[in-house]
């Protein structure tokens, strides 16, 4: 059951990267207020939270409504993940989320942030949703299913905490901390994701 717990915190915490969203809160939020930021830092994870607990329970329902096996999905969730991990050790993803930053700020109507692009997809993202339900179909029972979404839920505390605290968190961290974790947090979802990928064929061959 620990070992259940501590490969889904380390997938969830590597896919929504509570560092690597701190930076970004910090600089959409920048001209407002400390309680518009707080509330919109609790509102954003509220409803990314909201997003990946509906997929995780019900998302294998979907998939057989749709006619897709689990095995399929694992292939190709896994491979999704791997895509995700190249672009972290390479610090292409961080990138991405700058630019998609900027273009919300150059948009003066996009006052509140916190559905888009915080909650959707900063943190529940393609990559965290076919996490949460890679992870419950690995699960058999209620307690590794409670087990799975436990680790979601210590991980988005975890992200709530670092936009309340985004500007100390960057000062503490600075750039090259930030972006040597990212690279380490990277190869280790590359495993991962593989992990899923070779269950997935030896699942579909057996």
């Amino acid at each position: 059951m620990i070992e259940l717990f501590v490969s889904a915190f380390a997938t969830f915490f590597v896919v929504i990267d509570p560092p690597g969203c701190a930076p970004i809160f910090a600089s959409l939020t920048s001209g407002a207020t400390p309680q518009h930021r707080r509330a919109m830092a609790l509102r954003s994870t509220f409803v990314a939270g909201l997003i990946l607990l509906a997929f995780a329970i019900f998302g294998e329902a979907f998939l057989r409504a749709l006619g897709i096996s689990l095995d399929a999905f694992r292939i190709a969730g896994g491979i999704m993940l791997f895509l995700i991990a190249l672009e972290m050790v390479f610090e292409k993803r961080q990138e991405r989320r700058e630019h998609r930053a900027e273009d919300v700020k150059a948009q003066p109507a996009h006052e509140d942030i916190s559905i888009f692009p915080m909650g959707i997809p900063m943190i529940a993202g393609p990559g965290s949703i076919a996490s949460a339900m890679l992870l419950m179909s690995r699960g058999h029972g209620l307690v590794q299913d409670l087990t799975v979404l436990a680790a979601l839920l210590v991980v988005l505390l975890l992200t709530v905490l670092a936009l309340l605290l985004a500007g100390p968190l960057m000062r503490l961290l600075g750039y090259r901390l930030e972006a040597m974790i990212t690279r380490v947090l990277g190869v280790i979802l590359a495993a991962l994701a593989v992990q899923f990928v070779i269950d997935g064929i030896r699942a579909s061959l057996t």
